[in-house]
């Protein structure tokens, strides 16, 4: 948890990266999403519920699709860090379940 929340306030504090991609707008949906996912984790006793973790599987597949397309440097590593995000989150349900 402990890392979840340190690559949390990481990822807060760096901002929406500028840059120019014709996925941005999906872009910025998978960071939405993925970002409720996560506070929802760190906020919630319980952890995440099926369809928290669905759609959160869903983003990471999502993300592993644009990812190699990016191509500003800021950009990627913007959302490599919340690609694992992503994946710290749900290996941590699949932990506890």
């Amino acid at each position: 948890m402990s890392e979840i929340r340190a690559l949390w306030d990481e990822h807060q504090q760096a901002g929406w990266p500028v840059f120019s991609d014709p996925n941005q707008g999906e872009l910025m949906t998978l960071d939405t999403v993925i970002s409720g996912c996560v506070m929802y984790y760190l906020d919630t006793p319980e952890g995440l519920d099926s369809q928290r973790i669905t759609m959160l599987e869903d983003c990471v597949s999502d993300l592993d699709d644009l990812l190699p397309d990016l191509a500003d440097e800021h950009a990627t590593g913007y959302f490599v860090r919340l690609r694992r995000l992503a994946g710290l989150v749900l290996d941590a349900h699949r932990f506890a379940s």
